[in-house]
Formats: C-alpha cells, structure tokens, sequence
C-alpha cells in the first residue's frame, strides 16, 4: 500500500493540537491565600458557586481534591497536610460556566498550582452503605431552583436542596469511613439534623475518646430522617497521592 504524504500535514496536526491545549478547561484567575479565619463547625470551610467562578474558604487540599474528583477523605492517601493546612481561594472563569465544567478547573488548577499527581488503585476497605430504614425516610422534597446549602452548627446540621450522594460525601467525613448511597432517592431534600437529643447525657462530660461519634449520628440519622447505616465490606477506588506540594502564595 502506498502513502502519500500531505504537505499541509503538519499544519493540521499542529491546529489539532493547539485546540486540544485550548480546550483545557482552566480558571481565568486564581487566588491562594492562607485561611484568615477559621469556618466555625466546618471539616471543610465553606464554599461558595457562583455562574462565573468560586470562593472557598478555610478549606484543605483534601477539600479542593474531593469537591473536583467526587472523591471522600477516606478514598485520599495522602500526606498529613492535605487534611491539616488551610487556604482561602478565589477562582474566576472568563464566562459564566457549569459546575461539572468549574471541576474540570479545579482538577487542572491542582495540577498546576499544587503539583498534584496521582494514581488510582482499588482496595478492599469496611463502608457505610446509607439506606432508607424501615418505615420509610423523612426528608422533604426541594421546591423548583432550590438553591443547595449546607450549615452546621454545634448540634446538627441543616440542609437544603442536598441530594443523598452529596449527603453521603458529607457523613463521610466525621464517619472516617467510606459511605456509599443506596438508598435509590434521585432527588434534592431538605432536611434539619439535630444531634443532641441522641448524646448520652453521661457522655457530656466524658472525653471526646470516649464518645461514640459514629453511634451518635447512626442513631440521629435513623430517629430524625428515616436513614439507616449499614456496614459491610466492599471494593473501593482510592487515589494514591504520588506528588503534591504546597503552593505558593498569591
């Protein structure tokens, strides 16, 4: 079989990939700063969506990780500042852009900014699975263009617009433990979790070591939304952290 060879090959090959390069989604400007002040009752800080950009504060490197990979703290091997060292970050896009779009950004601005390289591997771990109890949930569903947001305070939490797998992110945390949605709701709920009334009252003055924190919020998720938390064991996706620094200030 005979080839010919284009003389205007190059040039093609060329445009192809300066396009390919163009269409990386980035963030037109981005801001890292230490945290000025902490986010009171937030393991994460606090981020706030806009249509043409983003602004996180009191956040970690593990935050920015799992907010643009869809990842939870568990499923991050990593080092120890990932989850100690807080930034405040300001991030603008050219256009108004789409959230899935603005992850895409933030992947790329890890990359860039913080160095980051990973690999993914899968490991045989316990899980939570979050299921609807027995006798049905108590959640109510978010009206049309409801806005999602999350606040926490010193006994609960309380919750707008959230879908159940953001919820599961969520109790992943002060779980420290994966938790898996299974409870088969595709919608947005609102909800108010009170925890207090399912602390022990001898454990009030107990030290935290002692405290049960993952019966305490098993048991409120049960009483207050009809949720239930199963443990089994399971396959889960971790990212191994092979590189990653902390970035400069700017």
């Amino acid at each position: 079989m005979r080839t010919e060879f284009h003389p205007g090959l190059p040039v093609i090959i060329g445009l192809l990939v300066s396009n390919c390069l163009a269409a990386t989604p980035e963030f037109a400007v981005v801001s890292i700063r230490p945290s000025a002040e902490p986010v009171a009752f937030e393991h994460d800080g606090k981020t706030e969506l806009s249509a043409i950009g983003l602004r996180m504060r009191d956040v970690t490197a593990a935050t920015c990780i799992k907010w643009a990979y869809g990842v939870q703290d568990s499923q991050i091997v990593g080092p120890r500042w990932l989850q100690s060292d807080h930034f405040d970050i300001a991030a603008r896009t050219d256009s108004p852009t789409e959230i899935e779009q603005m992850k895409l950004m933030m992947q790329n601005m890890l990359t860039d900014r913080f160095q980051l390289v990973f690999r993914r591997e899968r490991r045989e771990m316990k899980a939570y699975e979050l299921k609807v109890a027995k006798g049905g949930h108590k959640l109510h569903e978010s009206a049309a263009n409801s806005v999602p947001d999350r606040q926490n305070s010193a006994i609960g939490t309380i919750a707008r617009a959230i879908t159940m797998q953001e919820f599961a992110d969520f109790i992943a945390g002060p779980l420290n433990t994966p938790v898996l949605d299974a409870t088969g709701l595709k919608g947005r709920y609102d909800f108010n979790l009170d925890f207090s009334t399912y602390i022990p009252a001898d454990e009030h003055s107990m030290k935290p070591d002692y405290i049960d924190e993952n019966g305490i919020i098993a048991n409120a998720l049960q009483g207050e939304l009809g949720l239930k938390l199963d443990m089994r064991k399971t396959t889960v996706e971790v990212m191994v952290i092979e590189r990653v620094e902390k970035p400069s200030e700017n």
